[in-house]
């Protein structure tokens, strides 16, 4: 099982003046429909282009109709497409952005996949004592399973509503985390129980909704990282002359093979079987296992939390740090547009996702916590 294949929008502002109705033809059948016969079967003068119908500006559209982006005059059918111009409508999760507080997110669908399968949750909120706390949380929804754009939506949501609740009441924060994606993961089994049995009986091979999930707490001094799956959290510090490091270890057969000493990290992510993920959210995963790992940098710098649609273009850290931009900490969903158009630049071959969650930390000293 893998997740992903083995990681601006909006129309033009300026909506074109309605073009008047073809004069002396046959009206059509309805708007947006070509017409059947050329000009010149009409006594056009021998023009061989078939006529497109104009939508009739005399038609009001209906009320709160959605209309298209690509023709600014259509109407969009049930299935998302003009019915003037026959345009695909972009759909919400196609590309998305967030921003809360100092945290940002970036979510896009990438070039080559159909659909968005990844999803985020960012958040704010304050820890017992009044001190701020940001919390960020990426999911990547496994292709070969079933809904796993349901999956990562799920996940995410499950997992930042139990870290909004848990800190403010004063559950320290690694133990919120190893709560909120066992909270996530019961919201991604509740996907799988909601298949009726006829549906199971049709298709008994398809695997249960599943999804990776990785996700950051940064407050005051500390920061905590938690993931089961592929995604990765980065830190990249302010002071760029100051190592960058990866907080996480894939669940994955090239993060195996580099863990038994059987494959060098560049031959194990280069072998066609690297993707193949060994942890993740779903009713059909393995015992359960969240990983949880809290650190206290030593100077200020950002949280880069990510699917492998953008590691895919940046895998280690110092690629990491050479793609984000150097204000990053100050211009987060800035610098989120940035990773993900990194990662579109480089081919855009799964969805991309990043949310970003800068660290104003309080000099006393590096190190695990």
């Amino acid at each position: 099982m893998s997740a992903g294949d083995t990681a601006p929008t909006g129309a033009d502002a300026a909506a074109p003046v309605q073009g008047a109705p073809v004069q002396d033809r046959p009206a059509a059948s309805g708007a947006g429909v070509r017409l059947d016969r050329r000009a010149s079967d009409e006594g056009g003068g021998g023009r061989d282009d078939y006529t497109l119908q104009a939508p009739d500006p005399r038609v009001a559209p209906e009320p709160h109709a959605a209309v298209c982006v690509a023709c600014r005059a259509g109407r969009v059918d049930d299935d998302g497409y003009c019915e003037n111009c026959g345009h695909a409508q972009p759909r919400e999760r196609d590309h998305m952005e967030q921003e809360r507080g100092p945290v940002a997110a970036v979510s896009d669908r990438g070039l080559r996949h159909h659909r968005n399968e990844d999803a985020f949750a960012v958040g704010t909120t304050t820890l017992p004592d009044g001190s701020p706390v940001s919390v960020a949380v990426v999911c990547d929804g496994v292709s070969s399973a079933t809904r796993p754009d349901e999956a990562s939506l799920a996940a995410s949501r499950a997992a930042n509503a139990s870290l909004l609740d848990a800190l403010p009441r004063g559950t320290h924060p690694q133990q919120a985390m190893h709560e909120a994606i066992l909270a996530a993961s019961e919201a991604v089994n509740a996907l799988a129980d909601e298949q009726d049995g006829e549906a199971r009986e049709h298709a008994p091979q398809q695997n249960a909704p599943a999804c990776t999930i990785v996700a950051a707490v940064v407050t005051a001094g500390l920061l905590v990282v938690g993931w089961v799956g592929d995604s990765r959290t980065y830190w990249i510090p302010v002071d760029r002359s100051a190592p960058a490091a990866r907080l996480t270890e894939d669940d994955s057969w090239a993060a195996q093979m580099v863990a038994a000493g059987l494959m060098g990290e560049a031959e194990a992510y280069a072998d066609h079987r690297a993707h193949a993920i060994t942890g993740w959210l779903g009713a059909d995963a393995y015992e359960l296992e969240p990983h949880t790992a809290a650190f206290k940098p030593d100077r200020p710098g950002v949280v880069v939390v990510c699917t492998d649609g953008l590691w895919n273009y940046a895998e280690s850290a110092d690629e990491m740090a050479e793609a984000v931009p150097a204000d990053a900490a100050e211009r987060p969903l800035h610098a989120a547009r940035v990773l993900v158009g990194h990662a579109l630049d480089g081919g855009g071959h799964d969805n991309v996702t990043v949310a970003l969650v800068p660290f104003p930390a309080v000099p006393q000293g590096a190190g695990s916590a």
